[in-house]
């Protein structure tokens, strides 16, 4: 379908007009061809915004960039530098670790942060070109929008492309400006002509095409924002140039917005299935030893139920119901890890760890035993701790032995064999293990008072004394 050559209304079908009635009877008019009694039928054009202030939200949101970039100078004390990673983080940057974990409040943020002088002085260039453009096409609201819905389609990009980067800018919005503006001119009608719709199409096309080119040429830049920002924008601006071009029709035109949002949001949670559940566990882990560890175990149960098969939440439950000393749960979380994975050495080890906590020792004995046969040397510890457990200390100073010998820097194990050392009354065994685990694993305080006890029990007072002295001064730091 052609368009008229004067305004740029779209012509019937199969027309050889080359101009529309209504600008054949303006014309007419003009030149006083018409009868006085004939009316010039009045046609509002599409897309002209009307009655709104002289303060346009471009300004606005100009300005809030700017005041944005004025606190993050003052937070990191530098103009010309590139802002830490820490200033941008704190300040609502986009990464994937927080984002994905809950705040989600940063895909709105991370818009109105900029990486440093360049970065801004470059995107704000841009907004006062393209932002004017768009509002006065669309209309405030509407302009509104799209600069937010393709601002967090950027940034869901972003997370599900490589969620490791932390990303700041309001680029991905820009281009999603810019492909709403490629598609309603190109789809859309207007009063103005071709020519000057075909010239700011190849402004708006060549922007596209080098910005992306320096996008993929550079290291820092985070392209995947670019491209998920431009692609909503030309689906946005596609269905209202198509759906609802006349700002007028208020309904229509909020339903268009509101359909892009709901799949952006759908998206959203796709991407939170996706990639989100190590980043929720991890700051779910975090808050444990809070003032509200339950609520961080909630949240590391909704995770296992949303990825019933990953091994890795699974064992991750279980240590947390481990370290809260429910051992029931955290039994059937070790062995969902098992059934999933069994060849799981450490789920097998922490298993028969857990089993040993409940005094279930043949069935301790059992998950150890299938370590042990890997030639592991955690399966040999644990073998020793539940001959330990059955006071056949001689028994368990052999599997300790073993344990050490597959691995002389196994942590716990020449404890151990300390502690069955000193059983049986073999306090220099005992006095030797406990200082070889002190050179390998560092100093703790039940090391020391270890060590306190088989001095006191050789008579070497002093060392028993220092030992001691010692153990209470690392209680006191933890």
């Amino acid at each position: 379908m052609a368009n008229c050559t004067q305004c740029g209304r779209k012509l019937p079908a199969w027309t050889l007009r080359r101009i529309c009635q209504w600008c054949v009877q303006h014309e007419a008019a003009q030149r006083g061809e018409l009868d006085d009694n004939v009316r010039q039928r009045v046609m509002p054009a599409p897309w002209v915004r009307h009655g709104e202030s002289t303060i346009t939200l471009t300004h606005i949101i100009f300005g809030a960039n700017l005041a944005v970039f004025i606190a993050m100078v003052a937070a990191s004390g530098s103009l010309t530098d590139d802002f830490p990673f820490q200033v941008s983080v704190r300040l609502g940057a986009n990464y994937g670790p927080l984002t994905l974990s809950g705040d989600w409040w940063r895909l709105l943020t991370y818009m109105f942060l900029h990486g440093n002088l360049w970065h801004i002085a470059v995107n704000m260039w841009c907004l006062w070109s393209f932002g004017t453009l768009c509002e006065s096409l669309y209309g405030r609201w509407t302009y509104t929008a799209v600069y937010l819905i393709t601002g967090v389609a950027g940034g869901l990009t972003s997370l599900a492309w490589n969620p490791h980067v932390w990303s700041v800018g309001a680029s991905g919005a820009l281009f999603g400006l810019t492909g709403a503006l490629i598609a309603s001119l190109y789809l859309g009608e207007f009063s103005f002509s071709d020519l000057s719709i075909k010239s700011t199409l190849a402004s708006l096309l060549f922007f596209c095409v080098f910005s992306l080119f320096w996008g993929f040429a550079s290291s820092n830049i985070d392209n995947s924002c670019h491209i998920g920002g431009l692609l909503s924008g030309l689906i946005l601006g596609a269905l209202i140039a198509r759906l609802a071009p006349d700002h007028n029709n208020v309904l229509r035109r909020a339903a268009v917005l509101a359909m892009v949002a709901l799949a952006v949001a759908g998206s959203g949670f796709a991407v939170r299935q996706w990639r989100g559940a190590p980043y929720r566990m991890e700051r779910a882990f975090e808050s444990l030893s809070t003032t509200d560890p339950d609520r961080a175990l909630a949240q590391l149960e909704a995770i296992a139920r949303q990825q019933p098969n990953s091994p890795d939440i699974h064992f991750a439950l279980g240590q947390t119901y481990f370290s809260q000393q429910k051992f029931p749960q955290a039994e059937s979380e070790y062995k969902r890890v098992v059934a999933l994975q069994p060849q799981n050495r450490d789920a097998l080890f922490e298993l028969g760890m857990t089993l040993l906590s409940e005094k279930r020792l043949d069935d301790a004995k059992n998950a150890f035993s299938q370590l042990a046969a890997q030639n592991d040397a955690a399966g040999h510890l644990g073998l020793g701790l539940v001959l330990a457990a059955q006071e056949a200390h001689q028994a368990a100073i052999e599997e300790y032995k073993q344990a050490v010998q597959l691995n002389p820097k196994l942590a716990g194990a020449q404890y151990e064999l300390g502690r069955s050392y000193a059983k049986l009354n073999m306090y220099d065994d005992a006095i030797a293990a406990y200082l070889k685990e002190k050179e390998n694993t560092g100093d703790l305080p039940d090391l020391e008072t270890a060590l306190a006890e088989a001095y006191t029990a050789k008579g070497m007072t002093q060392q028993a004394q220092q030992a001691q002295s010692q153990a209470e001064e690392l209680e006191r730091k933890k």
